[in-house]
């Protein structure tokens, strides 16, 4: 029983923590909370279910659709919406950033309903048992995209020029500009990778739960930008770990605890907020005298 809620924990952790990064790697390069990532998450649910439902595209398929789609959402939210305020006080970014949130949920509420809709996995699930515990084929599925995509990212930030840049870019803007790196590319590219992954998410809760709506991205939203505090905001190990944590912590909390899970993701936000504001695996940030 025990094995069995762990593995369901990481299972749902390893989605927060795909959303985690996407908060992450924005607040990371512009110290802006990107709360209009919730929304592609929901989106790129949306995204998938088309593919898998109306299409009847595999799923591997639908999940590389629903990413490059919600990657296209993100740098164009990133131009209309961010861009032009990257000079702007952060509040105005901050307003910038709800209002778009408000925005795409209102335009997914008036184009698809505010019903939920069946997310079918096109493919065959079946139930593993290893002595006592029991594994289904889809938590298995959902762990290794997870784990693959994650790995691919820590590959692309630290082993290519582009992980180079980012990395450059969030340590000090101005130096990095001054060594040739284009800031606008960066940030573009950063709001790109991370919206990919919040839309990956999506497509894997939706076919999880079985479901997809137009709310569905708050709690997740809220969860994953709670993972991300848990593990070090700006910080994408962090982000990986805050996740896997915090689903470990919800599932064995309302199995054991409470049925309340919502807020006992919550309440572990405040108590890391008063033990470690900074999180887990923050890292140094050098003021500028």
């Amino acid at each position: 029983m025990v094995f069995e809620q762990i593995i369901n924990g990481l299972t749902l952790g390893s989605t927060y923590s795909l959303i985690a990064l996407g908060y992450t790697m924005v607040y990371g390069i512009l110290e802006l909370i990107n709360f209009a990532h919730s929304e592609i998450y929901m989106i790129g649910a949306f995204i998938g279910l088309i593919m898998v439902s109306v299409y009847k595209l595999p799923f591997i398929v639908a999940l590389l659709l629903s990413m490059a789609g919600s990657c296209i959402l993100g740098i164009i939210i990133e131009r209309i919406a961010y861009k032009p305020l990257r000079k702007a006080n952060r509040i105005a970014s901050l307003i910038s950033a709800i209002g778009v949130s408000i925005f795409l949920q209102n335009a997914v509420l008036m184009l698809a309903g505010p019903q939920a809709r069946a997310f079918p996995a096109n493919f065959n699930v079946t139930n593993l048992k290893l002595g006592n515990l029991r594994i289904s084929s889809l938590q298995l599925i959902i762990l290794f995209v997870s784990i693959v995509l994650m790995i691919g990212l820590h590959l692309l930030i630290q082993k290519t020029r582009l992980g180079q840049a980012m990395r450059a870019t969030a340590q000090d803007k101005e130096t990095a500009q001054l060594m040739g790196i284009k800031i606008d590319q960066v940030v573009s590219f950063t709001f790109a990778i991370g919206s990919a992954l919040g839309g990956a998410a999506g497509v894997l809760v939706g076919i999880y739960f079985d479901s997809a709506d137009p709310m569905m991205g708050f709690f997740p939203g809220l969860k994953g930008f709670v993972a991300a505090v848990l593990g070090g905001i700006g910080s994408i190990p962090g982000a990986m770990l805050g996740g896997l944590i915090l689903g470990l912590i919800e599932m064995l909390g309302a199995v054991y605890i409470s049925r309340y899970k919502d807020a006992i993701a919550f309440a572990v936000l405040i108590f890391i907020l008063l033990l470690k504001p900074t999180g887990l695996l923050s890292r140094k940030i050098h003021e500028k005298v």
